[in-house]
């Protein structure tokens, strides 16, 4: 689901190096508010690749730190000035796996692993949410963090990678702590990353296992009233007993062609409603890439051409 790189882009950079460095400056400078402006090709992995190494230069990171590891990175010291850094790397690291590494566990699973630790580890650096998660646990601990980028990119890599093994993370309290993350972000501001709290939360509830008890289980009610913030579905939101909660849909949601997708991909496809994914996939793919985001709005055309094929086939 991924567009395949070229030998020679790979051999130009690789993560730790490159014939030309990027500063710590300019890899701060291709992020415009919580987007990483790279576009959707070799070279746009060429140059996140390049951040990456610039933010782990500016951290003090060499290849004898294991960033998969939790315990390692969590003894790693970093200067609390740094944070801001921190949390870029843990967004890159997200983007990394999810824009240009595939889906094969062993290729991407590690990539996520190491966003997940990054966010959690600045997460840490606040004294008072570490003491909290000491004394009263991590879910506790939550409520009191202030971080909305290390926590935001922390529960989204903490996702990906549960994917692995869903039924393993639900008996880990990985649903629990990572709702709990992305509540805490809303509060802060859920309009972060456009809307993005509602769209992780959205996938969430169906990507749950169907276990036989409990509250973390797969829920089509919960995931439709989170879509319903950021798709403008009126009839289908209109059914919703939960959607009232979340109010008028959210301004320009829809210019960010992503929400749309994850509608359809954890919610319209799932529940096999085939005519209504075709109506909404086909407005994504009239409204184009645009000017505003060019990773993810081409990465949302590049889903929607390939999901158009499956759900033609069930109409």
């Amino acid at each position: 689901m991924r567009k395949l790189l070229t030998l020679t882009a790979v051999l130009m950079v690789a993560i730790g190096g490159s014939a030309v460095a990027m500063t710590l400056d300019e890899a701060i400078g291709m992020f415009s508010n919580s987007d990483i402006m790279i576009p959707y090709s070799d070279e746009g992995r060429a140059q996140l690749e390049e951040m990456i190494a610039a933010f782990r230069e500016a951290l003090g990171v060499t290849d004898a730190l294991d960033e998969t590891n939790e315990d390692d990175l969590m003894a790693f010291t970093v200067d609390v000035g740094l944070i801001d850094v921190i949390n870029k790397l843990a967004q890159s690291y997200y983007t990394l796996a999810d824009a240009f590494l595939g889906e094969v566990e062993a290729e991407v699973l590690p990539t996520y692993l190491k966003g997940k630790h990054w966010g959690l580890k600045t997460m840490r650096m606040n004294p008072e949410f570490a003491a909290l998660e000491q004394s009263d646990g991590f879910v506790a601990a939550v409520q009191v963090a202030t971080n909305l980028e290390g926590m935001y990119w922390a529960s989204s890599n903490w996702l990906r990678s549960a994917q692995f093994n869903v039924l393993a993370a639900a008996f880990a309290n990985v649903p629990e702590k990572t709702e709990a993350i992305t509540l805490r972000c809303m509060e802060l501001d859920e309009s972060y990353t456009h809307f993005g709290g509602y769209r992780a939360l959205g996938a969430f509830w169906t990507g749950l296992p169907k276990l036989p008890a409990g509250k973390f289980r797969k829920n089509w009610n919960s995931s439709l009233g989170y879509f319903c913030k950021i798709v403008d579905e009126p009839t289908l939101c209109g059914a919703c007993e939960d959607c009232t909660d979340y109010g008028e849909i959210a301004p320009l949601a829809n210019e960010y062609l992503e929400n749309r997708m994850f509608f359809v991909e954890f919610y319209l496809m799932e529940r096999g409603l085939w005519e209504d994914a075709k109506r909404v996939v086909d407005s994504v793919v009239a409204d184009g890439l645009g000017d505003k985001y060019p990773l993810y709005n081409a990465i949302s055309l590049e889903k929607a051409d390939i999901f158009l094929e499956e759900i033609e086939s069930h109409l």
